[in-house]
């Protein structure tokens, strides 16, 4: 890993009389001066406090088993190991750490290849302080933000791969459940199993099981696709 922080405690985490429990962040980008200028930024934001930093995606990998952070900030186009690969690596090998890709890439085939890694946020570089902080915060509750921008692209994807022109709520795979459609609107929402257990009052058990039986019923592939589905059969709405 690199060598700018490799300790944690360093970073400007909260007191001890404050409550809110601090958000422990990796951020992973092969140029220092992004790197470093990210690591700077987020450690001054109150309850956040970077613990180490990674110039490729190995050490990315390496810094998730090393301090269990809450978040690693992951760039994709990085040396020796993209950020596609470190974050199927780290949601397989680490799924309590949350992955938020934060890339200059906005194509469609960035997105869905992040999201079917088990990213829980994508953000562009364009995004500002008070987002990328946001986005952190949100991730680290067991949610899921995706860039406005990212969210049309899916949309536009999934209008060129032949969904109709006006998006209505019709055209579902015909034997989902009045439940099976609600857990598949709060995944194009951006939830993850975790949120949508809260926010329905059941056990993530029980999302997955949700979860497993509308993916084989509407023939979904993986997440990216079931957010894709919920967008063209009107669940969500677009963006602005």
């Amino acid at each position: 890993m690199s060598d700018e922080r490799q300790e944690p405690g360093q970073g400007q985490g909260q007191g001890p009389g404050e409550q809110q429990p601090t958000v422990r962040v990796v951020v992973a980008d092969d140029q220092t001066a992004v790197r470093e200028a990210l690591a700077t930024v987020l450690d001054l934001q109150p309850g956040v406090e970077v613990v180490a930093t990674a110039k490729d995606g190995g050490e990315a990998v390496l810094a998730a088993e090393a301090y269990s952070p809450d978040v690693i900030l992951m760039d994709l186009n990085m040396p020796r190991m993209d950020g596609v690969e470190a974050t199927r690596l780290v949601t397989e090998r680490f799924p309590q750490v949350a992955v938020v890709v934060l890339t200059t890439f906005a194509d469609e085939e960035y997105i869905l290849a992040a999201l079917g890694a088990g990213a829980r946020g994508y953000l562009t570089k364009e995004s500002g302080r008070q987002d990328i902080t946001r986005a952190v915060r949100v991730a680290a509750a067991g949610q899921s933000v995706l860039d406005p921008a990212v969210r049309d692209r899916l949309v536009a994807a999934a209008a060129r791969g032949g969904a109709p022109v006006e998006r209505t709520g019709t055209g579902l795979a015909p034997d989902l459940t009045p439940r099976e459609i609600e857990v598949l609107t709060l995944i194009g929402e951006g939830l993850t199993n975790r949120g949508i257990a809260e926010r329905l009052v059941v056990s993530e058990a029980t999302v997955k099981t949700h979860i497993n039986n509308l993916f084989s019923k509407a023939h979904l592939r993986d997440r990216a696709h079931a957010v894709k589905y919920a967008f063209i059969h009107g669940l969500v709405k677009t963006p602005g």
